[in-house]
């Protein structure tokens, strides 16, 4: 046997092979065309919209995220009873010959989280949703190759904690001036003709340029049976309407002059991390000028400055309450000014008003077990979002919150006095029927540290 050649054994060793996703080669063959050149407009993406295999992963989105049905009535049950190889190849054949027509999405109101006021959701039909994911899947690459490092909300790789490792780090580079705003009614109020000449920067395929107009034009229908085609906006609820956002708002990322400080972006969230007083009043002065060259403007109710300081105020972002605090100094170790952050006043009224609803006087023919399940699972990821920070003493209130909930709960459903539902929980096995413990599971976050190991270019996690 030859040097060149491999022993049997050594073939046989050999790891098989993955086969490559077809869909994923797609997205990254056209981040690196868009990295490579940021001058090129992509004219030939229609066809790859809509390939099956495209498709398929856009069905694939929809199913995952669940979803009521739109004004057509058409669950994804009916779907998936229809035939997804049926209704995929349809669609796919109504786009390619032009007769494809969005249906107006179904508007409903609901409740904004820790608060009294109502937000206007679209639900376009499952059709529609289909065809958004697909826009998504061929468009996201080729505008991900353009955005700032400041921008995190609905981004691949990115989430809410790594924005707010942002803050802990540029504090303790000294900025402790913060502007906090947000942008005012910004999924209704991006006008329709800035929106295309955005997307047309990068993209001139007109084919797929008209089915973003169809989309942004399909309208909403109210409760009181109307159709209304307004001229901004684009559907909150609707697959591509973060992407589409943060395309638009992206001409606000890369206008930022870094002079008028360090601007931090989850969507419409906005916070900018300043050296001094009169930068960070330059900065929100430069801010509502550049919003309103965008057609928007910082919710007024939401837009102050900040100073960061020992036993001064603190900020709300991303859930988060921001505050400067000083340790305790314990087991002689030195005493540090750092940024605490712990489940904001809002995020704890939304987590007692989610387990009052769960243990409600209407769930109560169900056995105890079965309230348990859904608490656990309400607070697995109410925790393990708040879990990065110093949350513990909040932690511990929603979890005895909970457990008093379904104390009460187990009391009305015997009939019984409030000691008998305690009685019931300390006699249990497991202990408490099972309610999950929220004891020890605080993740701190330190300046310079990620939250979180992140995979390099190659993969590979660092040690």
């Amino acid at each position: 046997m030859s040097a060149g050649q491999a022993s049997p054994a050594a073939k046989g060793s050999r790891e098989p092979r993955v086969p490559r996703d077809p869909v994923r080669a797609l997205q990254h063959a056209l981040y690196r065309a868009a990295k490579a050149d940021p001058g090129r407009r992509f004219h030939a993406l229609f066809d790859k919209a809509f390939r099956r295999d495209v498709l398929q992963r856009a069905w694939v989105a929809v199913r995952r995220n669940k979803g009521a049905p739109g004004i057509d009535k058409t669950t994804l049950a009916e779907v998936e009873e229809y035939g997804i190889d049926r209704l995929l190849g349809e669609l796919a054949e109504q786009v390619r010959q032009r007769r494809y027509r969005p249906l107006p999405a179904r508007r409903v109101l609901i409740p904004k989280p820790g608060s009294s006021e109502m937000r206007p959701l679209s639900i376009p039909a499952v059709c529609d949703r289909i065809v958004q994911a697909a826009l998504k899947i061929v468009l996201e690459p080729v505008f991900e190759a353009d955005m700032a490092d400041c921008s995190f909300g609905f981004r691949p790789r990115r989430s809410a904690h790594d924005a707010l490792q942002v803050l802990i780090d540029e504090q303790q580079r000294g900025r402790r001036w913060v502007v906090e705003t947000d942008i005012a009614n910004c999924f209704s109020a991006i006008p329709h003709e800035k929106l295309m000449q955005a997307i047309q920067e990068r993209v001139c395929d007109q084919s797929v340029l008209s089915l973003l107009r169809q989309v942004l034009r399909s309208g909403v229908l109210d409760a009181d049976g109307q159709v209304r085609r307004e001229v901004t906006g684009t559907p909150q609820g609707g697959v591509i309407s973060p992407l589409l956002c943060n395309i638009y708002l992206h001409r606000l990322d890369r206008a930022w002059d870094q002079a008028d400080g360090v601007p931090v972006r989850f969507a419409d969230d906005l916070v900018v991390m300043c050296w001094s007083r009169s930068q960070a009043e330059r900065a929100l002065a430069c801010l509502v000028e550049l919003l309103a060259g965008l057609g928007l403007e910082p919710k007024a109710a939401k837009t102050r400055i900040v100073h960061l300081k020992v036993g001064g105020d603190g900020f709300d972002f991303l859930g988060f309450h921001h505050r400067l605090v000083r340790s305790r100094g314990d087991r002689g170790k030195p005493r540090v000014v750092f940024l605490a952050r712990w489940p904001a006043d809002r995020a704890m009224r939304h987590a007692r008003d989610r387990i009052r609803e769960i243990t409600a006087r209407r769930w109560m023919l169900l056995p105890p077990e079965a309230i348990v399940q859904d608490l656990n699972g309400f607070l697995r990821g109410w925790a393990g979002y708040f879990r990065y920070g110093h949350s513990g003493q909040r932690l511990s209130k929603i979890r005895r919150y909970a457990q008093w909930r379904l104390a009460h709960f187990i009391r009305r459903r015997h009939r019984r006095s409030m000691a008998f539902g305690w009685w019931v929980l300390t006699r249990a096995r497991p202990a408490d029927l099972g309610l999950i413990s929220l004891y020890g599971i605080v993740v701190a976050p330190r300046a310079g540290k990620p939250w979180r190991d992140r995979p390099n270019a190659a993969g590979e996690r660092r040690r």
